[in-house]
């Protein structure tokens, strides 16, 4: 799903803000990054999210060399990921359903199908009640639900997931994670940044941890008894 080798990343002529990052995310993984404020995540998910280019190295997604790919070429393959950011990225004229429903929409998916789907998950997040209104009009843990929902919509084959419950409230946080590892089950591969370490704890996937624009992948000691078991 996703390979780096030896990737580094700058911005301008500074140094390096990623080094040598090395690793490999199996279809169907899942995986924390986690790492301290200026460790490098935001980074590291732009250059997953096909957001840029590495300064050097090879990033292979979906089994293509993005160096390689033309921007038309990388327009396609961001059609397979979604993407939660911090900063909600929602449209401010259109309302929450369709906020949600714009990637079916996309697709070409038929519009039965669209108000069955967007609103069984705007339920699902708890907004079931305010589809009709306007980001604008809603509290910041609200955006950030919509979001969630917008980016988990079409089943992506990667979703990406930058501090999504860091606006939540502990319930509805961690009914959230149960939606990721609902999405995981059924195939898609799932990278979360949080510095959240009860829900790391909780749900007990590999961590890959930043330092100072350095990678090293950690796995909980009960997490291949676990995969064994079919827990994950």
């Amino acid at each position: 799903m996703i390979k780096f080798e030896h990737v580094g990343l700058r911005y301008g002529i500074g140094s390096e803000v990623l080094s040598d990052i090395d690793f490999t995310l199996e279809p169907g993984s899942f995986h924390f990054l986690t790492g301290l404020s200026g460790a490098g995540k935001t980074s590291l998910m732009s250059l997953m999210y096909l957001g840029r280019k590495p300064t050097r190295g090879l990033v292979t997604m979906f089994g293509q060399n993005i160096n390689q790919l033309k921007r038309q070429q990388l327009s396609s393959l961001r059609q397979r990921i979604g993407v939660v950011f911090q900063e909600f990225r929602l449209l401010s004229h259109l309302s929450a359903f369709d906020n949600v429903a714009l990637p079916l929409r996309i697709e070409g998916r038929a519009e039965n199908e669209i108000q069955n789907n967007v609103n069984e998950l705007l339920e699902w997040v708890g907004l079931g009640d305010h589809k009709n209104r306007l980001p604008m009009t809603m509290s910041g843990g609200q955006q950030q639900r919509i979001s969630i929902a917008r980016a988990v919509i079409a089943r992506p084959k990667l979703l990406l997931a930058d501090e999504p419950t860091g606006n939540l409230d502990n319930e509805i946080g961690f009914r959230l994670m149960t939606l990721f590892e609902q999405l995981n089950r059924m195939g898609t591969t799932i990278v979360i940044a949080t510095h959240n370490q009860a829900i790391m704890e909780n749900f007990g996937h590999p961590r890959l941890i930043l330092n100072n624009g350095k990678l090293e992948i950690e796995r909980p000691k009960n997490w291949i008894q676990k995969k064994i078991e079919g827990v994950f």
